[in-house]
C-alpha cells in the first residue's frame, strides 16, 4: 500500500545559463546551518570541478540536502547551457518538483524554455523563482507575465498554471512572495517548498525499485550509482536485480556493499533509507545510467527512463603523428584515447563514441561545441595528447531520402547599432531572421531560426563584430530541410614552411602576410598553422629564416624589429578557427594548428585537384 513520506521533498533547481542556480544554492546551504558560522565558504560552492569554476557555468548536476525545520530537502543544481540538456533531462526522474529560475532583467530565455518543458512534460509541479530582483534595470511584473505566457505556450495544465512565484536575491540571500516587500531570508522560498512540493510516495512493503539517474565516480570505491528510492527498502549487504526498460536482456545479479544519503556538501554512510530518499550506492562495477536496482523477493520490473536528446555534432579525436607528437602528452596512443572516450561514456548519457574504420581514429558526438570542447579540455589536463577535426553536423535522412539538417533556434542580443551587421552575417551562413524587437538598454532582440553548422566557428567572429557587447543563446528545435553550402571561413593561413625554431626576423617578415598566432622560439614545422591570412588563400612562410650576415654595416642594420603580439588562441577560438582540411593537436602544454597534409608538394596537388 502506498504511503507518503512528509519529512522528505525532493527537487531540482533549473533555469536558463548564469541566472543563478547555483547562487541560490549557496544561500539555501547558508541559511539552513550546513556551514559553521565562522566557516569559510567559496561562492557557488556547488561548482566543484575546475572548469565549471573557471568558466563560471554549472557542467555537471550535483546533489546536496539541507534540514529546515522536520523535513529534509534533497536539491540537485543543474547545468544551464543547452549543450548540457541531457543532464537535466535524466535527474527530473528523481525529484517531485522542481524551481523554475528565471533572471527579472533577462526575462525568459530559450534555455528557461526547453528545461520547463521536459518538467511539465513529467507533470512535476513547478515554483517560479523570479530571481535578481535587485538588479538594475529588474522588472519583476513583467517577467511574471512572460513565464505565464510560457506555461501557456507550453500547454500547462490548469493545476501548472497555478504555480505560486516567489521573488529572491540568491546573492543577498533575501526571497519575498511579493515584488514590492523586500525579504529579509529565504524562509519564504523554504516554506513554499515544503507547502507546495508534493511529499515522495511509494509502497515501503513492496519490492525494491530505484532508477540510476546519475553516476558518479570515486577512484577509492569506484562507480557510485545515484538514484530515488520508489518503492521498498535498500540495505547494505542487500542482493539485488539490475534491469533495464530498454534494453529487455540486461538482468544481472548484485550485491548493494555501501550505501550513503546526502546531508549537506558530504555523502553520509547509512545501513539502510526508505521511499522517497535519494541514495548513493557503491560495489556494483556495471551500473549504469537507465539501470532499476530491484529486490530478489519479488518480480524486477525496470522503471521507464527519460528518452535523452540524440547529439547533433560530432569531431573525429586521433592519435596526434605530427612531427612534435609525443613530446609533451603522457597518454598518446590509440588505447589510451579509446579507453578515455569509452570511460567518458559511462557518466555522459548525451555521448556519443563511434570507432571508425582506422584504428587510429574515433567518431565522438555531443550536444554542441560546449559539450565537445569540455571533454577535450578535461582530457587534455589529465595527460592525454590528441588531435581534433573541425566539428561537422549530423545529417538525418526522411522517408523519401532527403537530406535532413539539425536547426537551432538562437536569440540574440545586440546594441542597436551592430544589428544590421549581425544580421547580415548570420543571413550568409543560412540564418532567417523571424523576429525582432528592442529591449531595455539600446539593445535590440533578433530571434533566427539557422543551422546547426552555421553556428559553428560564429561566436568568435560575433563577439569582433559586436565589440563583446553581444549575447547569443541558442537552443536546439529539431531538423529540417538541407539550406545548401555555408562558406565557414573567408580567411586563409599562415602556414610554416620549414621545421625549427621561430626567430624575430623571420616572424617579422611573417606579419607583414597576416595575424601570427606563435611567437619567438616556438618550435615549428612544415605544414603547421602559425597564423591567419586575411585574404581567402593559404601562404607558406619561412619564419625560421634569420638574417643574411655580412661584413657591410648600413645605417638600418642595428635597428631593433618590432613584433605585433601574437593573437594567442584559446581551445574554443581554435576550434572555430580550423576548417575542413586542418586539425588542431592538443597537448597538455600546447595548442598547434596544422594542415591534414604536412608535405607541402602533395599539399599543393590537393589544392588544385580540389
Amino acid at each position: 500500500m502506498k504511503s507518503r513520506r512528509e519529512d522528505i521533498r525532493n527537487i531540482a533547481i533549473i533555469a536558463h545559463v548564469d541566472h543563478g542556480k547555483t547562487t541560490l544554492v549557496d544561500a539555501l546551504l547558508k541559511q539552513s546551518g550546513v556551514f559553521r558560522e565562522n566557516q569559510e565558504v567559496a561562492e557557488r560552492v556547488m561548482d566543484s570541478n575546475d572548469i565549471e569554476r573557471e568558466r563560471g557555468i554549472t557542467i555537471l548536476s550535483k546533489n546536496t540536502a539541507v534540514q529546515y525545520k522536520d523535513t529534509k530537502i534533497n536539491i540537485i543544481d543543474t547545468p544551464g547551457h543547452a549543450d548540457f540538456g541531457g543532464e537535466v533531462e535524466r535527474i527530473l526522474k528523481m525529484v517531485n518538483g522542481v524551481v523554475l529560475l528565471v533572471d527579472a532583467f533577462e526575462g525568459v530565455m530559450p534555455q528557461t524554455k526547453f528545461v520547463l518543458k521536459k518538467a511539465l512534460a513529467l507533470k512535476l509541479p513547478v515554483i517560479s523563482c523570479i530571481n535578481k530582483i535587485d538588479r538594475p534595470g529588474a522588472r519583476p511584473a513583467e517577467v511574471v507575465d512572460e513565464v505565464l505566457e510560457l506555461f501557456m505556450d507550453l500547454d500547462a495544465t490548469d493545476e501548472q498554471l497555478d504555480c505560486p512565484f516567489v521573488f529572491t536575491s540568491a546573492k543577498e540571500g533575501v526571497a519575498s512572495l511579493d515584488a514590492d516587500t523586500p525579504g529579509s531570508d529565504m524562509k519564504p522560498l523554504f516554506d513554499t517548498i515544503i507547502n507546495y512540493i508534493p511529499a515522495p510516495e511509494g509502497d515501503s512493503d513492496a519490492n525494491l525499485q530505484i532508477l540510476i539517474s546519475t553516476i558518479d565516480y570515486n577512484e577509492y570505491v569506484g562507480r557510485i550509482g545515484v538514484g530515488k528510492v520508489d518503492n521498498g527498502t535498500v540495505k547494505v549487504n542487500q542482493e539485488a536485480v539490475i534491469v533495464n526498460h530498454h534494453d529487455k536482456d540486461r538482468q544481472e545479479k548484485v550485491k548493494i556493499s555501501k550505501l550513503y544519503v546526502f546531508q549537506g556538501l558530504t555523502k553520509k554512510d547509512v545501513s539502510e533509507a526508505g521511499i522517497g530518499e535519494i541514495v548513493a550506492i557503491s560495489g556494483i562495477s556495471d551500473l549504469k545510467i537507465g539501470d532499476t536496482l530491484c529486490g530478489t523477493s519479488g518480480e524486477a520490473e525496470a522503471i521507464p527512463f527519460q528518452k535523452i536528446s540524440e547529439p547533433t555534432i560530432s569531431m573525429n579525436f586521433m592519435v596526434n603523428d605530427s612531427p612534435l607528437a609525443g613530446q609533451e602528452g603522457k597518454y598518446v596512443t590509440s588505447r589510451h584515447i579509446k579507453d578515455r572516450l569509452f570511460r567518458e561514456l559511462n557518466t555522459d548519457v548525451s555521448l556519443r563514441v563511434e570507432e571508425t574504420e582506422s584504428t587510429d581514429t574515433f567518431k565522438v558526438s555531443g550536444r554542441g561545441e560546449l559539450h565537445l570542447s569540455v571533454l577535450i579540455e578535461e582530457m587534455r589536463r589529465e595527460g592525454y595528447e590528441f588531435a581534433v577535426s573541425k566539428a561537422e553536423v549530423i545529417y538525418k535522412k526522411d522517408e523519401n531520402g532527403k537530406t535532413l539538417e539539425p536547426m537551432e533556434t538562437a536569440y540574440i542580443d545586440v546594441p542597436d547599432e551592430y544589428s544590421g551587421t549581425v544580421i547580415s552575417s548570420l543571413s550568409e551562413r543560412k540564418g532567417e531572421l523571424i523576429n525582432m524587437g528592442s529591449i531595455a538598454g539600446g539593445y535590440t532582440r533578433l530571434e533566427f531560426n539557422i543551422p546547426s553548422r552555421g553556428l559553428i566557428g560564429f561566436r568568435g567572429p560575433f563577439l569582433t563584430d559586436t565589440k563583446g557587447n553581444g549575447i547569443i543563446n541558442t537552443v536546439f528545435s529539431g531538423y529540417g530541410p538541407y539550406k545548401g553550402d555555408i562558406s565557414y571561413r573567408k580567411t586563409g593561413s599562415l602556414i610554416a614552411f620549414e621545421a625549427g625554431e621561430a626567430v624575430t626576423y623571420g616572424l617579422f617578415n611573417a606579419q607583414e602576410r597576416g595575424s601570427l598566432f606563435i611567437c619567438p622560439g616556438t618550435k615549428v614545422y612544415s605544414g603547421m598553422v602559425i597564423g591567419s591570412n586575411p585574404r581567402s588563400d593559404d601562404i607558406e612562410v619561412n619564419v625560421c629564416k634569420t638574417k643574411h650576415l655580412t661584413n657591410t654595416r648600413t645605417s638600418s642594420s642595428d635597428e631593433a624589429l618590432r613584433l605585433t603580439p601574437p593573437v594567442i588562441l584559446s581551445l574554443e577560438q581554435a576550434l572555430d578557427f580550423i576548417d575542413q582540411d586542418e586539425l588542431l593537436e592538443v597537448t597538455p602544454d600546447s595548442l598547434r594548428i596544422r594542415k591534414r597534409i604536412l608535405d607541402p608538394l602533395l599539399r599543393k596537388r590537393a589544392a588544385f585537384r580540389h
